[in-house]
């Protein structure tokens, strides 16, 4: 579960923390203390980073999305969709503020986003990223993000809200490389302590997966993944202890 808590998302959002009471830790422990060049971040090839998105769930699903690509004023709309999916590859900012990976160049994690996503989770990613290329440090960003949503100028998630993270390419940072295929479901973060218990959660046998350890991340969502046994393009995936 380390891999991916330090990947993902928006992606495992469990704690509300103070940025000042955090920065002297950040600081003293990450690989990635600061920001490295934004064109580390940039993908050279659009179309490379187009095919990379959609890769992020099965063609059926992803060959009809809005796709967007990273570019230097923030995420720009490469393709029009029909169907309300929107695919992207997230940077390593989108990582818990405690991750080793947040300024981790390497990482590149696509993601598809169903249309519930789209209109709630995916706001989240625009939000960190605009305030990632106005040149602000982890913790300005940890601060204003959470002042954003004590303030709820973004919204919760919304009911439905689930994404797709199938990519055989997804890559979660130097020296961590892929995770299993997976899909994860965003809910608004619930009770730490009953959180995992109206899914079943990390039961002996359950698919389900929640990330019981604390992160610091200020967006409102608890994020519940099922790995899968397939990636995107239909090929099979290493077998999960316990799947």
């Amino acid at each position: 579960m380390s891999r991916l808590v330090l990947a993902l998302f928006a992606l495992a959002s469990i704690l509300l923390s103070n940025a000042v009471s955090h920065t002297p830790a950040l600081a003293e422990t990450v690989a990635y203390a600061s920001m490295a060049p934004l064109g580390d971040y940039l993908m050279p090839d659009r179309d490379d980073e187009i095919a990379l998105a959609q890769s992020a769930a099965p063609p059926s699903i992803s060959s009809s999305a809005t796709v967007l690509v990273l570019g230097p004023h923030g995420y720009e709309t490469a393709k029009e969709g029909t169907s309300g999916f929107t695919c992207l590859v997230e940077r390593g900012w989108m990582s818990p503020f405690d991750s080793t990976h947040f300024w981790d160049p390497e990482l590149r994690a696509p993601v598809c986003y169903n249309p519930q996503a789209s209109r709630s989770i995916l706001l989240y990613d625009f939000e960190r990223t605009r305030l990632v290329l106005e040149g602000m440090s982890r913790a300005e960003i940890l601060a204003r993000m959470e002042n954003t949503f004590a303030a709820k100028k973004l919204p919760q998630p919304e009911p439905g809200a689930m994404s797709y993270m199938m990519s055989k390419h997804q890559d979660f940072g130097k020296g961590v490389g892929n995770w299993h295929p997976h899909l994860m479901f965003h809910v608004p973060k619930a009770d730490g302590a009953h959180e995992g218990a109206s899914w079943g959660a990390n039961l002996p046998g359950s698919p389900v997966v929640l990330d019981t350890n604390h992160h610091v991340t200020p967006e409102p969502q608890t994020i519940f993944m099922i790995p899968v046994r397939t990636w995107s393009d239909g090929t099979a995936a290493p077998a999960m202890a316990g799947m």
